[in-house]
């Protein structure tokens, strides 16, 4: 079976190194960065409980080397601006396991050198469409490294190409996306806290929130957020430091040591902040007439509130493996079901974490009110649901195994 996997991202590296294990099967990876592109990629994510577990299970050798890159993430903290505490969490009281705190240079130097040799860098794509041949297969043609491309008949394609996926657009259309009303910015910056930020912690001021976390080798995820009119791009004069600083200034005037030196460390790089407006698109696994799935971005665009963008990720491309690798096993190569079943499988919990993951943004909006947002926060209700999103993974899994096992049952009777 011919399989080719479009990005080497967090997605794309996981099903290359699981896929080129399966005998007889030809596994390419298109990527369009350069090989060491890495080192300068992003900046820094949290990756949770689920999304650690799910990928213990399935290749306990490349988590293990996650593990020796990053930090624990063990707690996840809210105040306001003026130190007042909101929210105060262990993660061990709703999760089975600790998170990560990671760079994504560090995430993806790890994850690409696992999928090595079969990454094609500086590979852009310059056709997709469907096979002469079989309408059910796809066709690419693309420039790698100066020189032209193709391949006609492919029996699985993979998009794991982003938000912006060129897989999705061209082979399922363009997605809808809804915007949520919430701006918000990323940098990477050095740590000179003095230990004032460390683990997953959020400041508000109204409904204008700072997040940071530390990362090795000592660095500081920081990000701000502030609402802005739906469908409207963010305006460039709140994007100065001057109207920065007035956001996260509390009624008192006087904010609490951690919130000043993060506004003043975010407002030192303004120039350098990687700004974006908070939205979401359609779920869709399966092309329904082609032999292509998507995971990660390209399938769920979605807030990232809750830490749920690479984490979701990483439950995709370990479920869609696992389900490709047994199906393999089991002597049934054929790509149309495997994508059925991935899609099956992953589509009620991906819409679940969706949704918990935008009522979450409630606090971000015009208006909000985060004391009250986040103390209901506290409440049975949302514990319930963070515990379910947190211990989630290992359900889908046994649901998974289960039906392999009733596969295997009924191909022998």
């Amino acid at each position: 079976m011919r399989i080719v996997v479009v990005g080497a991202g967090v997605a794309g590296c996981i099903m290359v190194r699981a896929l080129a294990r399966l005998p007889g099967a030809d596994v390419l990876c298109l990527e369009r960065a350069e090989c060491e592109d890495q080192s300068e990629a992003g900046t820094g994510l949290n990756i949770g409980p689920n999304g650690v577990q799910a990928l213990q299970m399935h290749d306990p050798a490349l988590a293990s080397a996650i593990t020796a890159a990053s930090l624990p993430w063990r707690r996840w903290k809210a105040s306001l601006t003026d130190g007042t505490l909101l929210f105060d969490l262990p993660l061990a009281t709703v999760a089975n396991n600790d998170g990560w705190r990671i760079r994504w240079s560090e995430l993806y130097r790890i994850l690409r050198r696992a999928a090595a040799p079969h990454i094609a860098y500086r590979s852009t794509i310059t056709w997709i469409g469907p096979c002469r041949t079989d309408s059910t297969k796809a066709a690419l043609e693309w420039i790698e490294a100066g020189s032209r491309k193709s391949l006609s008949e492919i029996d699985l394609l993979i998009g794991v190409d982003g938000r912006y996926s060129q897989v999705r657009r061209a082979i399922s259309g363009e997605p809808a996306v809804r915007q949520v009303g919430v701006a918000i910015s990323r940098a990477l910056v050095p740590d000179t806290s003095g230990g004032l930020i460390d683990d997953y912690e959020q400041w508000f001021n109204g409904p204008n929130r700072l997040l940071a976390f530390r990362v090795p080798p000592a660095h500081i995820y920081a990000t701000c957020a502030f609402p802005i009119p739906i469908g409207e791009e963010i305006p460039e004069h709140l994007k100065r430091p001057e109207a920065l600083r007035d956001m996260y200034v509390p009624p008192s005037g006087k904010p609490s040591p951690p919130a000043r030196w993060l506004v003043e460390a975010i407002c030192s790089h303004a120039a350098d902040l990687h700004w974006a407006r908070m939205q979401e698109h359609d779920l869709l696994y399966a092309d329904p007439r082609r032999n292509v799935l998507f995971l990660g971005d390209a399938a769920h665009g979605m807030v990232p509130t809750l830490g749920q963008g690479a984490t979701q990720t990483i439950e995709d491309a370990t479920l869609a493996a696992d389900v490709i690798a047994r199906e393999w096993a089991c002597e049934r190569c054929d790509p149309r079901a495997c994508l059925e079943l991935v899609s099956d499988l992953r589509s009620d919990r991906m819409r679940f974490a969706m949704q918990f993951s935008f009522e979450a943004t409630d606090t971000l909006l015009a208006g909000a009110d985060p004391v009250a947002g986040t103390l209901q926060k506290t409440g049975s209700d949302f514990m319930a649901k963070l515990r379910r999103l947190y211990c989630g993974a290992a359900e889908i899994r046994g649901a998974q195994s289960g039906r392999h096992e009733m596969s295997k049952w009924s191909s022998s009777t």
